[in-house]
């Protein structure tokens, strides 16, 4: 039998700031991995984390 879908899934957090910013260091579009629980946090993540290709701490919100 197969186990039942957990409560924790994936989720990709991409940089808000990459995909509109040209003045970058380098080329390109931060993205993290990571967990949440669904029943806790039904709507989506936004989370301030580390961006090398901004080189700052910027938002990060969760993708489809």
């Amino acid at each position: 039998m197969s186990k039942n879908k957990g409560s924790r899934i994936l989720v990709t957090l991409e940089c808000t700031n990459c995909s509109s910013n040209n003045n970058k260091i380098k080329a390109g579009v931060n993205r993290y991995i990571t967990k949440k629980n669904r029943k806790n946090t039904p709507n989506r993540v936004e989370l301030n984390k580390f961006c090398p290709y901004c080189n700052t701490h910027t938002l990060h919100k969760e993708t489809k």
